[in-house]
Order: structure tokens, then sequence, then C-alpha cells
């Protein structure tokens, strides 16, 4: 490999919003030097999403999961990869177990934020001044400049997956979805908790007045959000093309990419939404679309932003959930009109 090339490995985050929000910094990386090669540290799941990357050389797996530390294979992790001789490690996220490997793999400059204490794991480690940096993928992208070099108001580029209308229509035909309307997208889980979903009968009240303007609608997740969606279509009376747990991570990308809108709760199917540039309502009950809005021009935002919230819990700690259940569907459908310009 070209000597004047730099080579640097991320480590990166464990969940699909924050893995498409990580692109920002992929791309920011590549229009700041064009001799880098990126390779990342990330879960299996991951690798069809990163293949849509066009910034990544390659994926390296990491089998350790949630709540996994064992940190003697993170550090036998990283020495297999010395010989790669990378020149910088940006680690994402803030765990001291994140750490390990790029330690162990002896990278001269490892970057991150100070996180759960990695002073020694880190020698270029930054502290987090959320209110500088109150966005994630800002907190991101900061890394990809020198200490105290990137400001708010500075551009970056947003994700962008890569797609192509063959495979679209590929999806599409083998999912049934073959008709000449219109799709909608709805993703109504959100695997963070209750607090951030919007409720079934709702999305089921979205569905008929959808449906009853000629468009078709489907519902796309993940089998954890099958109960979900058979609530949907029981309330909708099966308008719905229910396709939960029915899709790979890769389909679902093709298939939101095909849709002229997505209807989501803050999920990372959201931003997978923004990421190949469809329409988007995103929905928002204990989360923040300040901290992580949808990386998209498309975009409407649905939101009370009472006095309660974000609260940023998994489950409204007040029992009411008022922050989704006073959204109501004429509020939602009124940002379906003004995104798709009048259903």
């Amino acid at each position: 490999m070209d000597e004047n090339i730099a080579k640097i490995l991320v480590f990166g985050p464990s969940w699909v919003g924050d893995m498409v929000m990580a692109q920002s910094l992929f791309r920011l990386l590549h229009q700041r030097n064009n001799n880098v090669v990126i390779d990342v540290v990330a879960p299996a799941w991951s690798q069809p999403l990163i293949a849509r990357m066009p910034e990544i050389r390659r994926s390296i797996d990491m089998p350790l999961g949630h709540g996994k530390f064992n940190p003697m294979q993170r550090l036998q992790m990283g020495k297999a990869l010395i010989d790669e001789k990378y020149d910088q490690a940006i680690i994402l996220p803030y765990t001291w177990k994140s750490a390990l490997l790029p330690f162990g793999a002896k990278i001269p400059k490892r970057t991150g934020f100070v996180g759960e204490v990695r002073w020694g794991l880190l020698n270029d480690i930054r502290p987090l001044d959320k209110q500088k940096l109150p966005m994630m993928v800002e907190r991101y992208v900061a890394l990809a400049y020198e200490k105290d070099k990137f400001e708010k108001q500075q551009e970056f580029p947003y994700p962008k997956l890569a797609t192509d209308q063959d495979k679209q229509q590929s999806v599409l035909n083998k999912l049934g979805l073959k008709s000449d309307k219109a799709l909608v997208a709805f993703c109504p889980g959100a695997e963070y908790g209750p607090a951030k979903r919007w409720p079934p009968e709702y999305f089921a009240a979205l569905a008929k007045k959808l449906v009853a303007e000629n468009y078709d609608v489907c519902l796309l997740g993940s089998a954890k959000d099958s109960d979900i969606a058979a609530e949907i279509n029981k309330v909708s009376n099966n308008v719905c093309y229910d396709l939960t747990g029915k899709t790979s991570l890769e389909d679902a990308i093709d298939l939101l990419a095909s849709a002229k809108l997505a209807v989501c709760n803050d999920s990372g199917l959201m931003h997978i939404a923004a990421a190949v540039d469809t329409s988007i309502v995103a929905i928002y009950g204990s989360s923040d679309p300040g901290y992580t809005p949808p990386l998209s021009d498309k975009v409407k935002i649905a939101s009370l932003n009472l006095d309660c919230s974000p609260c940023f819990k998994k489950e409204c700690p007040f029992g009411h959930y008022d922050c989704l259940k006073k959204l109501d569907v004429d509020k939602v459908y009124q940002q379906v009109e003004a995104s798709m310009g009048g259903v």
C-alpha cells in the first residue's frame, strides 16, 4: 500500500441509527483526505449497512455485544491487527471496553471522548462539551478534526447509503409489492422502549387515511415489532402489508429507498430512510429531535415539545405517555400532507 495513504480504524457504534449517523464522519474523513483508508470494527448485523457505505474498505466483526466485557479477548483482537499499521483509531462509543482493541493494536494515535475515564487507553482524548456539541452526529464528526477545531457552524456531509433501482424493484417484486400505487412505509417500532412508540391505533388510523387516498402502506421492522404490526392491521382492517420480521436489513434499505414517504418513530429505520433520501415524517416522544434528528432536507418533525419531554426514558416516568398520546392522528396527517405536497 502507498505509504502516503492514511489508515484509520474506527470503532463503530452498536445501534442501527448511530451507525448510519457515523457515515457523516466517514464521508468527512474522505473529503478532508483523498488518500484515507477506513476500516470499521462493528457488530456482524451491521455488515449489510456498512456495505452501502463506499467510504469503508472493510468491516471487522466485533463478536462481543452489549454487556460482554472480555478485556483479554478485546486486547487479543487488537494484537491481531498490529500488522495493519493503522495511523489512527477513532473510538465512537464512550465505553472503556471499546478503547481496548485499538490499544491492543498499538495504533499510535487513539482519538475519542473521555467517556468512562479512558486516560492511557486513549492518547488523543477529548472532553465532551454537550452544550457545544448537542447533536450526536456533531460529536462524531468533531473527531475528524484536531482537538477544539470543529465549530458547530461548520458544514458536514449527511449520510448517503448506496442504492440502485434494480435492487429496489427486485425487493418490491420479492415482497409482492407490485402495484402501481405509491408506497408509504410505516416504521412503528423503536427498540429503545415504549416511550418512543406512537400508539398502534394511531398508525392504524393514519394507514386507513392513506389507503383511502390510493397509497399502499407497508409495516417495516424486526420480528420484535410483529405484535405491534398485528395490532395496527387488526385495527385498520388489514389494509397494510405487514413486512415486520420478513425483510433483511439489506431489503429494508432498498424498500425504504423505493417509498414515497416513511412515517417513523425515532428509530434506526428512520435514520436509514433519511440516508436513502426518502421523505420522512419523524415522530418524537421521549427523545429529542435536537439530539438525534434524521439527517436529511426532506424531514417533517412531529413532536409536542411538552414540559416533561424529552425525558429520554424507555417508559413514561408519569405513566401517561402524553408526549405520544396527545400527538393525535390529525397532527401527524398534517405533516404527511406537507411532506408530500398534499395527498
